[in-house]
């Protein structure tokens, strides 16, 4: 029986011969004060997996040292200094210890490792930890945060302004580059290809006559539906190798870029008003002193091409419709499949056409793309409710993958709750920072009178106190009880209409889904639930079948009382 963490450490490099030795082949048994969570994270790909199996190894070291045992190695590739990444495993593996209570330790090789963010979610941080009666060790720099706290707090906010100084490098450079009409790097447009070591644009050999016809066939003003259709009968790919779809010669047509022009596009952000990493599409071209546009070198069309294709689209495009207005937002879902399940022959999602659910692939791009899979979509999503039921019942109290879907739910059902939770921490981590600082200035640098010291300590402190409470009230643990029994369980689901259902069942479900088997051909009918297969986050126990035979009752009784 292998662990829940073995194909992230074969990912690794892994022998199996090695996981035996460090102690990660079987998997983790005994009480939490005898387990241990372990984090490793890869900033940047070009990082050696080498240096990462060194750094698990001298964790599993410490393990056997404090005679510990490693129950899960949370992995990820993500970089820990913009505040808009999600560090899902990290997440997970402080949710095992503060949440789950699995372990009571959670160890890290560096501090930068930890967080990149500051002394203030670091702080927060170890106060949950020490609620729990629970530590985190950092390897490397042999600091445990039951002795070492002050330690660990200035490290990370050393590392968090190592990261803003950086930041600020990089955007000043990328500002001047744009500025010098230099292209500052990414993904080019397609049709050109950036000169390496100079800084500017050129016609790429192999893409430019494609790229060059669908300009001129915007400007004859085909639709880009009919464009994409015309390349793909001709056997033409995209840059990776794909079919053409309207929605990517839409993106050409808005970007600046493609004429070879620098753009200057607004960054996207989330609810609460933080930058999401990513910018909304086109954009508009920088200009000069002279007011003439910024040149990156050669574009697949010109300024004035430009121009007249943004108008020839926005002619067609309804008012107040989705071509160039962000504001607009995206379309409900009125089913329950469409995106969720996917096509057992290629993967790509299933949408909802008609009275069935079928292949995206087939249905926009044609049979020589794909041969498509489809299925009633009131058998499909009858099937998928009797499973979602038995699996939800067959998991225990325990299920950190149970906790999960009722903390979604509840972020679904209550969003300014959500928000206000993230006002809140931010708050607090700024408030911890300063509590921090004002102890370096007074303790460390002697620059403050005791008198002022004390002063802001006590209303630092009270603004601690204030939001820490107010943070608790937001966070309660979430009620677990109508996912226990079935008949809340139903009366949940049912009460939650279409959008809500989704909810409920992407949080039980991996980035995988649901997959749709073929059929064995035309007439031969077999139960709709044999030809899903579900990827679960978490693995149903022994008892599943019992619970699913309580699923299949379950809605046909709710059924015959809705009907």
């Amino acid at each position: 029986m292998h662990r829940d963490d073995y194909p992230a450490l074969r990912s690794l490099g892994f022998e199996d011969d090695e996981l035996k030795e460090l102690g990660l082949w079987e998997p983790a048994v005994g009480s939490p004060a005898d387990l241990a969570e372990m984090y490793v994270r890869r900033s940047k790909k070009k990082d050696s997996l080498s240096a990462l199996r060194e750094q698990i190894r001298r964790m599993c070291a410490h393990a056997v040292r404090e005679s510990k045992r490693i129950r899960h190695v949370w992995f990820e590739q993500k970089s820990a200094s913009k505040s808009y990444v999600r560090r899902e495993e990290f997440e997970k593996a402080t949710a095992a210890v503060t949440e789950v209570g699995l372990s009571k330790a959670l160890y890290v090789y560096k501090t930068s490792r930890l967080s990149r963010r500051g002394m203030g979610q670091v702080g927060l941080l170890l106060d949950t930890f020490e609620e729990q009666g629970a530590y985190i060790f950092v390897v490397s720099e042999g600091l445990d945060s039951r002795t070492s706290r002050t330690v660990l707090a200035f490290l990370s906010e050393q590392a968090r302004d190592q990261v803003k100084d950086l930041g600020d490098f990089v955007k000043l450079g990328m500002d001047s580059h744009k500025a010098d009409g230099k292209w500052t790097g990414g993904v080019t447009p397609y049709g050109l290809r950036a000169v390496k070591g100079e800084g500017r644009l050129e016609h790429d050999p192999k893409e430019y006559p494609t790229a060059r016809r669908i300009a001129e066939y915007l400007l004859d003003r085909k639709t880009p539906a009919w464009i994409a259709d015309t390349l793909n009968e001709e056997g033409l790919k995209t840059r990776h190798g794909r079919n053409w779809q309207a929605t990517g010669i839409i993106a050409l047509a808005h970007a600046v870029t493609w004429a070879g022009l620098v753009a200057q596009r607004e960054r996207m952000l989330d609810k609460n008003g933080q930058w999401t990493g990513k910018y909304h599409r086109g954009g508009t071209p920088m200009f000069d002193k002279k007011g003439k546009p910024v040149s990156f070198g050669e574009g697949v069309i010109t300024f004035a091409e430009h121009v007249k294709i943004k108008s020839i689209l926005a002619s067609r495009a309804q008012k107040n419709g989705p071509v160039g207005n962000r504001a607009r937002g995206k379309r409900e879902v009125s089913n329950l499949l469409s995106g969720i399940m996917h096509c057992g022959r290629c993967a790509v999602q299933e949408v909802s056409s008609g009275p069935a659910y079928r292949c995206y692939a087939r249905t926009n791009e044609g049979a020589h793309v794909c041969e498509g899979v489809s299925i009633g979509r009131e058998r499909a999503d009858d099937a998928v409710t009797q499973a979602w039921f038995g699996h939800i019942l067959s998991l225990s109290p325990e299920s950190a993958t149970l906790h999960e879907i009722a903390r979604e739910w509840l972020a679904y059902k209550d969003p300014e709750k959500e928000a206000r939770k993230a006002q809140v921490t931010a708050a607090l981590e700024s408030a911890v920072s300063r509590e921090m600082k004002l102890n370096k200035e007074f303790f460390v640098l002697g620059r403050m009178t005791e008198d002022m010291f004390d002063s802001m300590r006590v209303q630092v402190g009270e603004q601690i106190t204030a939001l820490k409470a107010e943070l608790a009230e937001l966070t309660r643990e979430a009620d677990l009880s109508p996912l226990m029994d079935p008949e809340a369980l139903a009366a949940l689901w049912n009460g939650a209409g279409i959008a809500g259902q989704r909810a409920l069942l992407r949080a039980a479900l991996t980035s995988k889904g649901i997959i749709l088997k073929p059929s064995q051909g035309r007439g031969h009918r077999v139960p709709a639930i044999d030809r899903l297969d579900f990827h679960w986050r978490e693995a149903s126990s022994p008892e599943w079948e019992a619970a699913f035979e309580a699923g299949v009752r379950l809605v046909e009784r709710t059924r015959t009382q809705n009907g």
